[in-house]
């Protein structure tokens, strides 16, 4: 079985890109490609809150991995002339370690919490003041002589991020002012990621390559980023200068990412359900076992795409593979399935 951060196309980081990326990173609000409505809206909120000398209110961001989330954070804090404090729900194991951070937050600091929906139940609890009224309510001492102490905090902004909003409760949710939900980009965004990319990283790309390498992304900012430094290396090597259509498909084949953006894992798929379950339906734990492979991690990583472009269905019987799927994999559909 492949590991995801062995994936080209997956919207995941992978260990050891976090330094690239803070380079390619917008610094602010205008240099930030795509999600207009959402640009539009944090900018009246922002420009709002700092006429107000206010902190601006705690804002979620939620969709699929690679998108900005923690881009667009870094952007909030600078547009809002804040620092900034990183930190993830899964590093928070306790109580206490929660405390720690809001109690040493400065006025109008940005705490922005990547993958919020991996924090426990009881965490949740030590929030819910925090957020809504600038409190922490802490335990001091055990059994009959426990008592609470109320410790008032600075006015700071909560920016959390997460791939699975629906497993975020809801109490946790509704204390959040802003929330918006960040979709794939379109080939065009795609483009102006690369151009922008491409000169920070010092190679050449024409208008022709830089669609060809937008076009296999996945919608996904990430990918563009991550498919352009190696279609450079194989332009590097090879004498060039500058990445040209051919050049980027080239590279890209010999990288297994056709012109869909699907690599060896996604037509796997495709193929499983169409030779061995004859196109579908096929349940999502017998797909998993057929292809050695977990079956959250198809339901989570794998499928969004291949339903969003149309290769994959699923139904209340499982999961059915389409007519689009069949002709980009080279198998005739059967006369009486469709």
């Amino acid at each position: 079985m492949v590991e995801r951060d062995e994936r080209m196309v997956d919207g995941i980081a992978a260990p050891g890109e976090q330094s690239l990326e803070r380079t390619l990173r917008p610094r602010r609000l205008d240099e930030y490609v795509g999600q207009k409505r959402i640009k539009s809206n944090l900018s009246v909120f922002m420009t709002a809150a700092l006429q107000r000398e206010e902190a601006l209110d705690h804002v979620l961001l939620y969709g699929p991995p690679g998108l900005g989330k923690t881009t667009l954070a870094h952007v909030i804090a600078r547009e809002m002339d804040a620092p900034i404090r990183i930190t993830s729900g899964p590093s928070i194991e306790k109580a206490g370690d929660l405390a720690a951070i809001l109690t040493n937050l400065q006025q109008g600091e940005i705490l922005f919490v990547d993958e919020i929906h991996r924090l426990g139940r009881a965490l949740e609890e030590v929030l819910y003041p925090a957020l809504e009224d600038g409190v922490l309510d802490l335990v001091i001492g055990d059994g009959p002589g426990a008592r609470t102490v109320r410790l008032e905090l600075p006015r700071f902004t909560l920016v959390g991020a997460t791939t699975r909003f629906g497993l975020l409760s809801p109490p946790l949710r509704d204390r959040f002012g802003i929330v918006h939900r960040l979709d794939y980009y379109g080939v065009t965004e795609l483009v102006q990621i690369a151009h922008r990319s491409a000169g920070i990283l010092g190679i050449g790309v024409d208008a022709e390559g830089s669609i060809e390498i937008a076009r296999r992304s996945r919608g996904t900012p990430r990918v563009t980023n991550r498919l352009l430094r190696r279609v450079r290396d194989f332009v590097q090597v090879e004498g060039g200068e500058t990445i040209t259509a051919a050049a980027a498909a080239s590279a890209l084949e010999r990288l297994e990412v056709d012109e869909f953006g699907l690599d060896e894992l996604d037509r796997k798929i495709l193929n499983t359900i169409v030779e061995k379950f004859e196109g579908g339906p096929v349940g999502l734990s017998t797909l998993a076992a057929a292809i050695g492979e977990d079956s959250g991690t198809i339901e989570e990583i794998y499928e969004p795409y291949l339903m969003q472009i149309g290769f994959l269905d699923r139904t209340p019987r499982g999961r059915r593979a389409t007519r689009r799927a069949r002709e980009h994999m080279g198998h005739s559909a059967p006369p009486n399935l469709f």
